[in-house]
Formats: structure tokens, sequence, C-alpha cells
């Protein structure tokens, strides 16, 4: 009895959605190692700062004045300038006098003041939104204890209002590239799969009429 002979060669179609699954795995393994380093290692920094209370001690403007830039258009921009706001609290945590920031980025942008406002082009109005916050802490806060967020290690003598990143980060660092990745397992299982199915129909077919 004569072998049966069937063909392995994978068709084009075949070939394009095995590349694209391989595509897909490198992307995922890439993506995780990237997000991991540039994005995740930033963000479990600042997820390390622990929840305190705080309480206000001391709200005023130190007669410095500092730059921002504006923008009026697509090519338009310039500087102004916004007096420095500076709130100092006590926080549960250290029991110490530490000063106040928005968030990480302000902290990085000017480690002098607690508020940067939205930047204008006339300085009146940047004068005018930093005596509005500084009302704000004074009269609505006051001595009223609220959440801030204090990292002993990496800046003993400032707290933050806000973290920049949240829980949800780790899952998106994790989630996405996983997900990649197991499609890409997907296609490229599911097209051999297909293949082996379509071999073996052939060579039942071939014995059937042989």
């Amino acid at each position: 009895m004569a072998k049966i002979r069937v063909s392995y060669e994978y068709t084009e179609a075949e070939d394009k959605s095995i590349r694209l699954g391989l595509f897909l795995i490198a992307t995922g393994i890439v993506s995780l190692f990237i997000l991991g380093f540039c994005w995740l290692n930033p963000a479990l920094q600042d997820l390390q700062g622990k929840a305190a209370n705080c309480t206000v001690v001391s709200v005023q403007q130190v007669g410095e004045l500092f730059e921002c830039t504006f923008t009026c258009g697509a090519d338009c921009k310039g500087t102004a300038l916004y007096p420095c706001l500076q709130i100092y609290v006590n926080n549960s945590e250290s029991d110490a006098r530490a000063l106040l920031h928005q968030d990480e980025h302000e902290l990085l942008a000017n480690p002098k003041c607690s508020y940067i406002p939205p930047c204008k082009r006339e300085n009146q109005k940047n004068t005018e939104n930093v005596k509005l916050w500084q009302v704000y802490w004074e009269d609505e806060v006051g001595s009223q204890p609220f959440t801030c967020y204090f990292n002993q290690h990496l800046r003993p003598d400032d707290v933050l209002l806000r973290r920049t990143h949240d829980e949800s980060v780790l899952l998106h660092c994790f989630l996405w590239p996983v997900v990649t990745f197991l499609v890409g397992v997907l296609i490229v299982v599911l097209t051999i799969c297909a293949k082996s199915l379509a071999v073996k129909a052939e060579a039942i077919k071939k014995r059937k009429h042989s």
C-alpha cells in the first residue's frame, strides 16, 4: 500500500497569522519591560508615601515671585510671574512641620512653593489665583485635619496633597502587556491547531479515495 503524503506547508494566510501572533508575543514581553522600567518604578516610589493626617500650621506669601509659562495659541507663548504661597502643616507620621505641595509634579517644578497657579498672561490674574488658594486654606480648611501623603526617606520636609499615581497604574502596567502576550499565543496556537486538523482531514480524505 502506497504511503499517503500530505502537505504540512503553511499557506500565505496561515504564515501571516503566525507572524502576527509572534509579533504580539514579542510586543507584550517588550512592553512589559518598558512599562516596568519607565512607569511602574516611579509609580511604586510615589505609592510608598504613607497616608497621614495633616493640619495647617501657617499660610503665607513670602514675597518672592516665580516665573511660569503661558500659552495663547499654537505659536504664542511667554512667561509671567506668580507669588510664592507657602502652606506649612504638621503631619501625624513625623509630628514635624512640612511644606505642603499639590502633587509630585508641582513639588519637582517648584519645591519652594505650595501652589503653582494656571499660568495666565497677566501677572495680576496669577496673583489673584494664588490669593484665592490662600483664602481657601486659611478660611475653609483652617485647623481641620485632612489627608496628606508623606515619605520620610525621599522627602522628609515635604508632604503631598494627592498622589500622582494610584493603585490602578499597577494594574495597567501588567494587564495590557499580558493581554497582548496571551492574544499572540492564542493566535499562534489556533493557527497551528487549525493546520494540524486540516492535514489530518486531508489524510483521511486521501485514504478513503485510495
